[in-house]
């Protein structure tokens, strides 16, 4: 090394040392000043004082320090992170609104998300993730990821407690070289009750549907057979065939009732009915019907108006449903009452009740009535011409109008529908 490499070295050093010194100016300063204080007020020497104070300009020189110029490296190296990179795998774990699992490499839980925590309960860190979770498919899917195979990444779990719950589960890495995966449970729960309902909907409707078509097929069949030249069976099964078409033709409309209804979203009604005319309206309708059924239809309807939010044709079907369905299966006790008045309870609203005296519904079905193609008496509903749609479309026009349906009845005394509207 020539000469000049070595004064160099020597001027660089000499530098750094009084780079040090400055910028540790105010904790040097501070820190003499409390080794004076403390000798002014106790036995120290004076020896023993200059060798703290050599201390501590010997520490602020030779300990190494972050310049002014790398913290502001620093600084605008960290300002120059996106967001999402300031962020941390937990913070971005609870934001997710589904249950999410991290776990590391040996399969230990590291972090469970709050809705991991609500749907499974004990996901905590350090919890083998093969223990809590036992099922062959959702292991299987673990082992895969931890093993790197490549195999599927997802797979169906059903959670059996404390409620059933199905979920689709996907698995990936985090990152590269991070040793951490993520466990992903997309709740399936209601898109397969959904599908449940569709399939029993269309079990249902081909059943109702399949009975009049096999009666009708089996007269016609008849007709051009041993019945051929028969005038008195000809009118017969004419009659019966215009009744099996009838009642066909009334399915299809209540499903395509009923089908417009699910179809709507719930918005809320922004016209007002007067109820009280409505009613009126109603029960003139269905007179007829009454006096065939030897029905007399006993109405108790205040005179001045009574408004409601909600759609006029909606609520006309509601109540000619329920008014239809007590002349029909309440004709054994020869009287329906309905009444139109406030509700007496702190909730504002309008209350109608339709009463009939018939022969009541038995309690276990009261819960199941409104349900589709639900019937208490399967014989009965056909021999009154009913398709077992009118309470589920009554359902789903009230709940439309943030309305509800309160049925009660006593056997042997008839059934008691009514109709909790709110006000205006």
């Amino acid at each position: 090394m020539s000469e000049t490499d070595t004064r160099t070295q020597a001027t660089s050093g000499v530098s750094l040392f009084v780079t040090r010194l400055v910028e540790a100016r105010w904790v040097i300063a501070v820190s003499i000043a409390a080794i004076l204080s403390v000798a002014a007020f106790s036995s120290a020497s004076w020896p023993f004082v200059a060798v703290s104070v050599l201390a501590v300009v010997a520490v602020a020189a030779f300990v190494p320090r972050r310049s002014r110029a790398r913290r502001r490296r620093d600084a605008e190296a960290a300002s120059l992170l996106s967001p999402v990179e300031r962020l941390s795998a937990e913070r971005l774990a609870e934001a997710v609104p589904d249950p999410l699992i991290l776990f590391d490499q040996a399969g230990v839980i590291v972090h469970a998300n709050k809705p991991a925590r609500s749907a499974f309960g004990s996901v905590l860190g350090g919890v083998d993730l093969m223990l809590r979770f036992r099922a062959p498919e959702l292991q299987e899917l673990v082992s895969a990821q931890l093993a790197g195979a490549g195999r599927p990444t997802v797979v169906d779990y059903a959670e059996r407690v404390p409620i059933e719950r199905h979920y689709r589960v996907s698995a990936s890495s985090i990152g590269a070289g991070s040793g951490l995966h993520v466990l992903v449970f997309k709740d399936q729960s209601e898109l397969r009750r959904v599908d449940r309902m569709r399939a029993d909907f269309i079990a249902n409707a081909s059943h109702e549907l399949r009975t009049p078509l096999a009666s009708i097929a089996g007269f016609i069949e008849t007709l051009r057979g041993p019945a051929k030249d028969d005038a008195a069976a000809r009118e017969r099964f004419l009659d019966i065939m215009n009744s099996q078409t009838g009642r066909m033709a009334r399915l299809i409309d209540d499903l395509l009732s009923l089908s417009r209804l699910e179809m709507k979203p719930f918005v809320a009604p922004d016209e007002k009915v007067d109820i009280c005319n409505l009613v009126r309206s109603v029960i003139d309708s269905l007179n007829q019907l009454a006096v065939e059924a030897g029905v007399e239809i006993v109405s108790e309807i205040p005179e001045g108006p009574i408004e409601v939010p909600g759609s006029r044709d909606e609520l006309i079907q509601v109540f000619e449903n329920l008014l239809e369905n007590a002349c029909k299966y309440g004709q054994s006790g020869k009287r329906v009452e309905i009444t139109v008045e406030r509700s007496s309870g702190g909730e504002p609203g309008v209350d109608v009740t339709v009463r009939d005296f018939g022969p009541g519904i038995p309690d276990e079905h009261i819960p199941r009535i409104t349900e589709r193609f639900y019937r208490v008496d399967v014989e009965e509903s056909r021999t009154q011409k009913g398709t077992g749609l009118g309470l589920a479309i009554v359902k789903h026009i009230l709940t439309r109008h943030n309305a509800r349906l309160t049925i009660r009845s006593v056997l042997g005394e008839g059934a008691v529908f009514t109709v909790h509207l709110p006000s205006a």
